[in-house]
């Protein structure tokens, strides 16, 4: 028995701005706000916003929370699911010509709503030998709280190391090269005054109130058809409490994320990887965590990193369609993914964290096109499809339209589709014109929310649901 889920839409932002939403994690714990930022470029892909702001669910009212001086750009806002607080990126104060915005030139910085304006360094930056640890030598980007709010993810690029530039097999250097990794900080508590310090040899070191690892490891060149993987990216933590391990122990922290590895034929592709965190993420085994001038920092001791996902041998290989990150169910026993069929569409996929199962979800004729996020019950996925809101029933497999299907000019945006807290609401963004315009570059992002008429609910029949054929969707 399906259960037809009804509603309806409302623009819920007007102004002369883009306005964009990060891929999960935008509403307050509360659900009473969203928050976004302001980059000019629709897709978010020119780094020049200047504010973080908040618009009302229910009223429409806008606050700036948060607005940037002294030539520095912000963005890529999320919050906390337990207080109301944010973190985003935070680009340099007067950037200069060998300091401008750059993947390594970047930190994390949280704003409590209480305290408007004000930013606290997450991660300390270090860039003078000898590191200090907890101290990042770089970038930090995407940030996301974990389900309890006491740590943060985020993906990380090196400075150290690209300032050295690039090794390949052509040119091999002498130290390992800057790479895209995944890192999490925990709260400096242990710290006098809560707050790692570092020394001022260098005019861009900054002190932080969280201390800072690195918890992926890559290789410069991976071995073809290892588990080796040059890049780390594309992060979520899995469950709201971790996952359930063979041994029947509950793994409490753990991070999905999309490592590219190579296959036997030399083609690099993205596969579904684990890392499992252990309580105290400080202590190291070889007293490399914060790294060299010529090597990465390493994990800290007890991370374990597992791949999940082995797709050398299908038609179209790896990890595929839009940007997205993975994103974990609410009881962790699946990490969903996109991946192409062997139809070559976009489809959704899950794999279970400790068994490595895959199950293609969706059986559609059209692609999924957009990030996606998981309603706070598990029961539903929400993502875009053919210019349309949708969402598919994580037990079927079905997919059903929320909005009708209409021209690419005023789809929704692929960048996010995210559920609220309570799971009654979704938040996206569609291009709207301007009123008065007739020029179409005078499009701006604005905030979208469907509504669902009734809190989405399980089949009251408790009938079983098995996945049914490809679906020809109809707009309902």
């Amino acid at each position: 028995m399906t259960t037809h889920l009804h509603g309806r839409e409302r623009q819920l932002t007007t102004g002369p701005t883009n306005h964009l939403l990060t891929n999960a994690n935008v509403w307050s714990a509360d659900g009473q706000w969203i928050y976004y930022d302001v980059r000019s470029d629709a897709a978010g892909s020119v780094f020049d916003g200047t504010r973080i702001e908040r618009v009302g669910a229910a009223s429409g009212d806008v606050e700036v929370l948060y607005e940037s001086g002294d030539g520095a750009c912000v963005g890529v806002v999320t919050a906390s699911p337990t207080a109301d607080q944010v973190v985003f990126i935070h680009g340099p104060e007067a950037p200069t010509q060998d300091w401008t915005y750059q993947a390594w030139h970047r930190r994390g910085v949280i704003v409590d709503a209480a305290r408007p304006e004000v930013a606290i360094n997450m991660d300390a930056r270090d860039l003078t030998p000898p590191f200090t640890p907890g101290a990042l030598r770089g970038g930090s980007h995407v940030h996301t709280f974990s389900p309890d709010g006491k740590w943060i993810a985020f993906t990380y690029e090196d400075h150290i190391l690209a300032e050295l530039g690039h090794c390949t097999d052509e040119a091999p250097i002498s130290h390992e090269s800057n790479q895209r990794v995944v890192g999490v900080s925990v709260p400096a508590d242990s710290l006098p005054g809560g707050l790692l310090v570092v020394g001022k040899e260098h005019p861009r070191n900054h002190n932080g109130h969280y201390f800072s690892v690195i918890v992926t490891r890559t290789h410069d060149h991976p071995g073809p058809g290892s588990d080796e993987i040059c890049r780390a990216l594309e992060d979520a933590w899995i469950g709201r409490n971790g996952y359930l391990r063979r041994d029947g122990q509950r793994q409490a922290k753990a991070i999905a994320f999309q490592g590219e590895v190579v296959a036997h034929n030399g083609q690099h592709h993205r596969e579904v990887y684990v890392v499992d965190l252990p309580n105290d993420l400080t202590q190291s085994d070889d007293g490399a965590i914060a790294g060299t001038p010529t090597t990465r920092p390493r994990p800290p001791k007890g991370v374990v990193q597992r791949r999940l996902t082995t797709t050398d041998e299908r038609r179209f290989p790896g990890i595929q369609g839009p940007r997205h990150w993975l994103r974990s169910s609410p009881d962790g026993d699946r990490i969903a993914f996109l991946m192409k069929d062997d139809d070559g569409i976009v489809q959704l996929w899950t794999v279970a964290p400790t068994t490595g199962d895959t199950r293609q979800l969706t059986q559609n004729a059209y692609d999924v096109s957009s990030a996606f996020t998981w309603s706070p019950d598990g029961r539903w996925i929400a993502h875009l499809m053919d210019t349309s809101v949708c969402v598919t029933d994580t037990d079927t497999g079905e997919t059903q339209r929320l909005t009708g299907a209409c021209h690419e000019s005023v789809a929704p945006r692929p960048e996010a589709c995210v559920f609220s807290p309570d799971g009654t609401e979704l938040a996206y963004v569609r291009p709207v014109q301007q009123a008065g315009e007739k020029d179409p570059q005078r499009a701006f992002n604005q905030i979208f929310l469907w509504t669902f008429a009734a809190r989405p609910q399980d089949d009251p029949s408790g009938t079983a649901k098995k996945p049914g054929p490809r679906l020809a969707i109809q707009a309902s």
